[in-house]
Parts: structure tokens; C-alpha cells; sequence
């Protein structure tokens, strides 16, 4: 197991490459097309928002995916600006039917049970896996920090916003274990600056396994 820290920093630039993979802050991420992304002024920006495509099970496709081992402890901060409701942090990323996401959004849970949680991927449609409980996490459209904090051991994973906590950001998942870390949204666009990504990491696996 290898401890590693990632900090990216705002003087940046992006590259395009065949196979969908955009250069940003000197890393490469994978992306489901590079020309929905752009790197201005120091900020990632998903310029493009995207429905899931249809006929397919309903979860998100639109997410930067950082290129690295699997994290089985990861803590991924930044500074989020939301242009409609919400944006994602993907994590314990395996493959593309096996990974969890934190839903941030300007929706209260209860409100939207689809909005303003932590979701599940198997094999199948996103499922929600954290309270409905809490309040909505963005309160604005300016940017506000963000930290998710995921313990492979353990399963849980929380989310701070402005610093705070909230239960509709905060689930254990016992079945993935480790993962790649992405940003992006489910279905709009947004802006990602000064991002910080540490954790200690481990070769790939098999998903769905330990």
C-alpha cells in the first residue's frame, strides 16, 4: 500500500489526447469526450451538461476520472461552483458498473431523494445508499469548498460543505473497497479550482472484491 498526494494547482493547462483523456494541472483524466472540458484561468470546467443516455441504467457519465492506482483511502478537497444545481465527486471508482458518487446539490434530499446524497453503483441503476435527512448542501452558485473523505477499511465516507457535515452526505459501503476519484455532474455543468487529492492507494483488483 502506497501513501500518495496529489495537489493540483491553479496555473494550469489542458491537452487533448486520442482515447478521451484531457491533461489538466499536469495529470491526465479520462473523460467520456475531452471537447466537454476546458481548462480557464486556473479552473476545470465541465462545459457541457448531458443526459445519461438513454435505454441505459440512469447514472452518471459526465465526470473527469483522475488516472492513478485505486485509492483505498482517499481525501478529495476543492472549491466547486455549481451553474445549475449540483455537481459530483465520484469515488471507489472500479470499473464503469462499479463505483459511488456524493450528489451535491441545492436540493434537500427529501425534497429530490435523487439529489443531495450518496449513491451506489452495481451492475445496475445508482441507488442511494445515505439518509434522506439534512438540509441542501449548496446555498449558492459561488464557489464553496468541498471535502470527501472515504475509508476503503471501514466503508464510510462523508462529505463536508463550507466545512460542515450533513447526513444526506454520509454512508458506508461495504462492496467497494477501493477506487479511482472523479469530478464532475450527473446531468449539468460546473467549475472545479484549487483541488487537493491525497490517500494511500493499491494495485486494481477485481471489482466487487477486496
Amino acid at each position: 500500500m502506497k501513501t500518495v498526494a496529489l495537489a493540483l494547482c491553479c496555473t494550469a493547462f489542458i491537452a487533448y489526447a486520442a482515447g478521451e483523456t484531457i491533461t489538466a494541472f499536469g495529470h491526465d483524466w479520462t473523460v467520456q469526450q475531452a471537447s466537454d472540458w476546458a481548462v480557464e484561468n486556473g479552473v476545470l470546467r465541465l462545459k457541457v451538461a448531458a443526459e445519461p443516455p438513454a435505454g441505459q441504467p440512469r447514472r452518471p457519465t459526465k465526470f473527469a476520472l483522475l488516472n492513478s492506482k485505486p485509492y483505498t483511502k482517499v481525501t478529495v478537497e476543492a472549491e466547486m461552483k455549481r451553474n445549475g444545481r449540483s455537481l459530483i465527486i465520484v469515488y471507489a471508482w472500479q470499473d464503469a458498473n462499479h463505483y459511488n458518487y456524493a450528489h451535491i446539490s441545492s436540493d434537500a434530499g427529501a425534497k429530490q431523494n435523487v439529489h443531495n446524497g450518496m449513491f451506489h453503483i452495481f451492475g445496475g441503476e445508482r441507488v442511494r445508499i445515505s439518509t434522506l435527512d439534512g438540509p441542501p448542501s449548496f446555498d449558492t452558485q459561488d464557489w464553496t469548498p468541498v471535502k470527501l473523505v472515504f475509508d476503503g477499511v471501514t466503508g464510510k465516507c462523508y462529505v463536508e460543505v463550507n466545512g460542515k457535515r450533513n447526513p444526506s452526505l454520509d454512508a458506508v459501503d461495504l462492496s467497494l473497497k477501493w477506487g479511482r476519484v472523479g469530478l464532475g455532474s450527473f446531468n449539468e455543468s460546473g467549475d472545479f479550482r484549487n483541488v487537493r487529492i491525497t490517500g494511500e492507494t493499491r494495485e486494481q483488483g477485481t471489482p466487487g472484491q477486496n
